[in-house]
């Protein structure tokens, strides 16, 4: 298993584009993969960078060049375990540079929003989690989120010329291109809303919206469980339940966008109705929300999956069984996508995740 990022061939389009304008776009995206190699490795030499992306002494060199003068990257001395390595000499070591800028993300549940603000070293300046009601509407869950961004750039001292954009993430599928909230059932107040060209007019930076399960899994595969893996299903165990799925160390989409729709396969064939017309999904036996629906007639004061999570890690047996429960039926479901998938790994999330092995 690699421990490094794996770059595809890069093609470029051509047709009725001019030679320049190819080589303009070869050159950007070749520029890409240096930043993302620093960003996801850290700081490396030149000759590091070169191994890593294939490319040329000549292409690092100048692409090392123009990032230095968009003040994007820093160079200096390294000194380090690897400085000795040629006589003694220390290298130069390329690493992005944490003050160029900061990003912004988002992530909206069910029941919760949490924000962060982070510097491109990805170190987080500031965050904060606030509750929502379930059921919220769309407007009301913007306007918390960009009050929030708001006070988070004023407590992390960051100007808003210097946000390079935002990241939203959601329970939902999302239409692509044009970034709809697809359906309904975890977030019936999102419904037909592009959420990220609504932020990105509030807040009046650059915005981008994904499935928070999708999220999850290229964050995995970047820089957490899955790190060096080039196939990894990330299950997000929350209020409902998704899935995201990396094939060749990029995010699978499927044909249509919405793919590892994981938490509505069928795991009971004559089960109840489920929200999605399907019968028997495994959101209706697994999912945070019918966990909560099955333990409140025994302890009605349990009503979020952090009390629930809270109550079996304290030894509360009807919180613990339930738990319990959830994970054999979300173990069938993985099985059945290790048998149809074969990932290298399957890395497990969101707020029942926390109770472990429980």
């Amino acid at each position: 298993m690699s421990d490094r990022l794996t770059y595809p061939p890069l093609t470029v389009e051509t047709a009725g584009m001019s030679g320049e304008n190819a080589q303009h776009r070869l050159r950007a995206g070749n520029k890409l993969r240096v930043v993302d190699e620093l960003r996801v490795r850290g700081p490396q030499s030149r000759a590091e960078l070169r191994r890593a992306t294939g490319l040329s002494r000549t292409t690092i060199s100048t692409l090392v060049a123009e990032l230095l003068a968009q003040r994007l990257v820093t160079e200096s001395d390294d000194h380090g375990a690897s400085a000795g390595r040629a006589g003694g000499r220390p290298s130069k070591s390329v690493r992005l540079n944490a003050s160029a800028g900061a990003a912004v993300s988002i992530d909206i549940g069910a029941r919760h929003i949490a924000i962060a603000i982070g510097d491109l070293g990805q170190q987080v300046l500031a965050r904060r989690w606030t509750p929502l009601e379930y059921g919220h509407r769309a407007e009301d869950g913007l306007k918390v989120a960009v009050a929030t961004v708001e006070d988070l750039l004023t407590e992390a001292a960051v100007d808003r010329s210097r946000v390079i954009g935002a990241a939203l993430g959601l329970p939902a599928p999302i239409s692509k291109p044009d970034g709809l909230v697809a359906s309904s059932t975890i977030l019936p107040g999102w419904a037909g809303v592009a959420p990220a060209d609504e932020l990105s007019r509030r807040l009046g930076i650059p915005a981008v919206v994904d499935n928070d399960a999708n999220l999850g899994a290229l964050a995995e595969a970047v820089s957490g469980a899955g790190s060096g893996a080039g196939q990894i299903a990330y299950i997000k165990v929350a209020s409902g339940i998704g899935a995201g799925l990396i094939q060749d160390g990029a995010l699978f989409r499927g044909s249509t966008g919405p793919a590892g729709e994981i938490g509505h396969t069928t795991v009971v064939e004559d089960g109840p109705f489920c929200r999605c017309g399907n019968r028997g999904c495994l959101e209706l036996y697994a999912s945070g929300l019918a966990l909560l629906e099955t333990v409140q007639s025994n302890a009605p004061d349990v009503d979020t999956v952090e009390k629930l999570v809270d109550r079996a890690l304290a030894g509360d047996a009807i919180c613990a069984r339930a738990i319990a429960d959830s994970g054999r039926h979300i173990g069938v479901a993985a099985a059945s996508l290790v048998n149809l998938l074969g990932p290298e790994c399957i890395v497990v999330g969101g707020e029942l995740s926390r109770a472990g092995d429980a």
